[in-house]
């Protein structure tokens, strides 16, 4: 499968950031042109604080754009498309997080959450073509809620089945269907 070198393949992380297992990290290293929004040093769990970094990690890039969102780094991407306005080729946006329902033990609360700044999710369309890659059995998000997701902005959904969050501990590191998803965003 070919992709074109002038578009840069943006990784936005969740809230784990960088795991090298994560299928995240092994796209990136295997597109012609990738980046990675870099780690928060400061005020991890703030929502608008990710924004600006995804902001800024944008404004570092020429030419077109494909955002690779998963997990809280979808709500990052929805509410960075709220405030701003370069243009973006596509973004395929997998097993997004509902953050404003409880999530499993380890995981942020939604005092925690709401009160920087993740809650309400919006759901306004998005200003580019998306693609929403949503499991049936996410501990982060029921299937209804990311259908419901898709509705309002805009995006083509896609049922993966039964894959979990689609990270390491639900048996994801390489995810083959990533390319293929990509490829129709081109």
């Amino acid at each position: 499968m070919l992709f074109s070198e002038d578009i840069t393949f943006l990784m936005v992380p969740g809230l784990r950031e960088h795991v090298p297992e994560h299928w995240q990290t092994h796209l990136q290293t295997e597109l012609p042109r990738a980046a990675c929004v870099e780690p928060l040093k400061e005020n991890k769990l703030s929502c608008a604080a990710r924004v600006e970094a995804l902001n800024d990690t944008l404004a570092a890039i020429e030419g077109p754009v494909i955002i690779v969102a998963h997990s809280a780094g979808v709500m990052i991407t929805v509410h960075w498309a709220q405030r701003y306005q370069r243009p973006i080729h596509g973004a395929l946006l997998a097993a997004p997080a509902d953050v404003e329902e409880p999530m499993p033990a380890g995981y942020p609360t939604l005092e925690q959450l709401s009160s920087r700044g993740w809650a309400p999710i919006p759901i306004a369309p998005l200003p580019f073509p998306s693609i929403l890659a949503a499991s049936r059995n996410d501990p982060l998000a029921r299937f209804e809620k990311a259908r419901q997701m898709a509705v309002a902005w805009g995006s083509r959904l896609v049922d993966l089945g039964e894959v979990g969050h689609l990270n390491p501990a639900a048996g994801f590191g390489p995810w083959p269907g990533a390319k293929p998803l990509l490829q129709q965003l081109i």
